[in-house]
């Protein structure tokens, strides 16, 4: 930290190591801010993660555990980077069983988090701005999130985006059930189609990938036409007009951030 070069280390953990990495994130935002590239520092940890394995987490620092993690992964996560996969010779399959535990990345403002897995319950319940990629959620998935994206590449448990009033969500949808699964209260279901949305979706598969060496986003990436369809974009309607506004704002002249705060102040008359 000293010279602020990159480093990297590997350690064990088990489940009796709370709220890992956390102080580790405290020493580099007193030194750093959020100035770091990203993966500035690397912990590579093999075994069980404990609870709040992640939380508050800054930019610049990167946690990559082998193995599986218990409830609160990435709590507050704020800028730093999560990559959870099975160890090698591993023989379940990873979009049917569970890896992290019950409300991960609850609150969580910026940052990335790849899960080669299936989330507990409540997975980014009051998300305000990461994007996850996960292979599966409990119920309550999305709850109350303000902002951020979350891909899922398998299937959700009930009750999803309740409450959700930002953010967006991909999900696949391979046998046509979600609408029965989603909150529709203040979100609408729809294709993907916009080809930002498209490029969006496909660049963060191939993150996933890359990052978790997942078997179902390889073959989604290698037959990427043919699932495109299976896909739904979740996405609350006051946060969808709220967006075409800033466009409009955009395309009168205004920057981005004033479009944002003129779009704002549209909406909420």
């Amino acid at each position: 930290m000293e010279t602020g070069s990159k480093r990297s280390l590997e350690i064990d953990v088990a489940n009796t190591d709370r709220t890992l990495g956390t102080l580790l994130g405290a020493e580099i935002t007193r030194r750093f801010d959020d100035k770091l590239d990203d993966d500035t520092y690397t912990v590579k940890c093999n075994g069980a993660g404990g609870q709040s394995f992640g939380a508050f987490i800054p930019k610049g620092l990167t946690l990559e555990l082998v193995g599986d993690s218990n409830d609160y992964f990435g709590k507050g996560l704020s800028g730093g980077k999560l990559i959870v996969y099975p160890p090698t010779g591993s023989t379940y399959k990873e979009d049917e069983n569970i890896i992290i535990g019950n409300v991960a990345l609850y609150g969580a403002t910026s940052g990335k988090a790849f899960i080669n897995g299936v989330a507990g319950e409540r997975f980014c319940v009051r998300n305000s701005g990461a994007t996850a990629v996960v292979e599966g959620t409990g119920d309550h998935g999305c709850e109350y999130m303000t902002g951020g994206t979350v891909v899922v590449l398998g299937k959700t448990g009930k009750n999803f985006a309740a409450g959700m009033s930002g953010g967006i969500a991909y999900v696949l949808d391979e046998d046509t059930s979600l609408y029965k699964r989603v909150n529709k209260q203040l979100v609408s279901m729809e294709a993907v189609s916009n080809k930002y949305d498209v490029l969006e979706l496909k660049q963060l598969i191939t993150e996933h990938v890359a990052y978790t060496n997942s078997k179902k986003g390889k073959e989604i990436l290698d037959n990427f036409g043919e699932y495109l369809p299976k896909f739904k974009k979740i996405m609350p309607h006051d946060y969808k007009k709220m967006l075409n506004m800033i466009v409009q704002m955009e395309e009168k002249g205004l920057s981005s951030e004033q479009a944002q705060i003129e779009a704002f102040y549209a909406a909420t008359k």
